[in-house]
């Protein structure tokens, strides 16, 4: 299943939601986050059922704010949430394997 495109408004609905759930904040004119792309993708095809992978546009209306509440100032920049928690985080183009990790040690 390809990974859900989040808005501001829809945000904290999907954190909350009680699985884990992977969002990869980025934006069109980030190199390193064009090269996370393909590997987010795969893994929301890895793990659907199990995970819920979105992404969310940093230059979109009102995703400031949601950066600013989670002390986001470099992307690409994949978090994990539990029930609108903050449990894992990933900063950086890394390899699939890092970030295939990061969600295994949360499931």
């Amino acid at each position: 299943m390809a990974a859900l495109n989040l808005t501001a408004e829809s945000f904290d609905q999907v954190i909350s939601s009680g699985q884990l759930v992977l969002v990869d904040f980025w934006a069109t004119w980030c190199r390193p986050c064009m090269m996370m792309g393909p590997i987010v993708e795969e893994l929301s095809d890895e793990f659907d059922g199990r995970v819920v992978v979105a992404k969310i546009n940093v230059d979109e209306e009102g995703v400031s704010d949601i950066c600013g509440r989670f002390g986001i100032t470099n992307i690409p920049n994949m978090k994990l949430f539990r029930n609108g928690v903050e449990v894992g985080n990933v900063v950086g183009a890394v390899p699939k394997a890092t970030l295939k990790s990061a969600i295994e040690k949360n499931l």
